[in-house]
């Protein structure tokens, strides 16, 4: 079984095709990780920079505000806002002097973000300018705001999209955040974040490339009357086939992730792996109680499952109709199609259309964005999130698909 599999394998990385597709694989992971690395730092003379230097210098200084984001330092942080706003650099015009301005606040630029979003005037909105107008009395209601908000756009723009339950969950969840958050330099892990999906899904696509020509290869080269005709060729020959479209998907997904991941946290830091996600502003509304070391995980894990299922179904269509033109378009179909479809059902405000949207499959291939969304369901009294449900979902459907494949093939 070891040698077909081996052979199986073999047929697909050591043809030109294959080769190219890992290769246009790697240059693609190479130009994203040179986005997500991309992080400038503003000089005293409000010159930008890049480079390890304005790294280490962005770490440092966002390193002397790192702690518990209690009363005290978000006093202190509003206050230093303001001082610099008032500044006569903070209040130019001209561009040279304001960036000298920003640089200044470069320290407390993720906490001023945190104080923009907790302070609103509403949930779904961001006012760059609001920390601007706050005083260090206003501290006190740091973690109250951000309930406040949400409590309001229950009552108001969502009170259809959630019953009383789901409304009760989501306030008991904000307010069971443990507080005070602990913040600290963490620009490797939301830089990772940031560009996770991209990642994901090219290496998704470049997955349904490959797997896609592995049950229709014989037809294709007419040599399916022999492999059907062999001693093992309606058994451990199509299993053979089946496991090795799975360690494929297995091996290409972890060293493609594996690989960004490194890159990342080597060159930025993996500072803040221990901080709860909230205590970062791009995921301030974050209902579940996870650190960035475990969002990171369930990331990975997210990709991981969402891959195998895309991967599988296309092994599915590559059995069923013996083309591997048509097996390759699942993925592309599976990625980009649910977007158009989120983006018709996004404009409908309706909870069932975003319960829909929330368990389409691109969204596990993106499942750090869709930690954000407040997608529920309910199951036996219990109310969950769409992760919970979607990496579930999802993992029992390609386990299902694994004996369809086979018997289809079989035959």
């Amino acid at each position: 079984m070891r040698l077909m599999i081996r052979y199986e394998l073999k047929k697909v990385f050591c043809r030109t095709r294959g080769r190219a597709a890992l290769v246009s694989l790697l240059l693609l992971i190479c130009v994203t990780c040179l986005f997500s690395a991309n992080v400038s730092w503003v000089n005293e003379k409000g010159e930008e920079e890049t480079g390890f230097a304005a790294v280490a210098a962005l770490r440092a200084a966002q390193k002397e505000w790192a702690g518990d984001l209690d009363e005290e330092k978000i006093r202190r942080v509003i206050a230093e806002n303001r001082r610099i706003e008032e500044t006569p650099e903070g209040q130019s015009e001209k561009v040279q002097e304001s960036n000298i301005a920003y640089g200044w606040k470069q320290g407390i630029m993720e906490i001023r973000s945190l104080l923009n979003c907790f302070y609103a005037e509403q949930f779904r909105e961001y006012d760059y300018f609001r920390a601007d107008s706050l005083k260090e009395e206003d501290a006190a209601l740091f973690y109250q705001s951000r309930t406040e908000l949400l409590r309001e756009w229950l009552a108001g723009d969502a009170r259809e999209l959630f019953s009383e339950n789901e409304k009760k969950y989501l306030i008991d969840r904000y307010e069971s955040l443990p507080v005070p958050l602990y913040y600290d330099y963490a620009m490797g892990w939301t830089r990772l974040f940031e560009f996770a999906p991209t990642i994901v899904m090219i290496t998704m696509l470049i997955l349904g490339y490959l797997v896609g020509g592995i049950f229709s290869d014989e037809f294709a080269h007419k040599a399916d009357a022999v492999f059907f005709s062999s001693f093992y060729g309606r058994n451990k020959a199509v299993r053979a086939k089946v496991i090795a479209g799975l360690l494929m998907t297995t091996m290409v997904y972890f060293t493609v992730f594996l690989v960004y991941t490194g890159v990342n946290l080597c060159y930025l830091g993996a500072d803040g792996w221990n901080m709860e996600v909230q205590a970062s502003w791009t995921s301030w509304k974050c209902f579940y109680p996870i650190t960035m070391l475990e969002k990171y995980f369930l990331i990975a894990f997210g990709g991981y499952v969402g891959c195998l299922f895309i991967a599988t179904l296309t092994m599915l269509v590559s059995a069923k109709f013996k083309s591997a033109v048509l097996a390759v378009m699942v993925p592309v179909e599976l990625i980009f199609i649910p977007s158009i479809v989120e983006n018709f059902m996004g404009s409908v405000n309706s909870s069932l259309a975003n319960k829909v949207v929330g368990l389409l499959p691109d969204q596990l291939l993106q499942a750090g964005n869709a930690l954000e969304y407040f997608n529920l369901y309910s199951f036996g009294g219990e109310i969950f999130g769409a992760v919970p449900v979607m990496l579930v979902l999802y993992f029992l459907l390609t386990i299902g698909f694994l004996p369809v494949i086979y018997l289809e093939y079989k035959k």
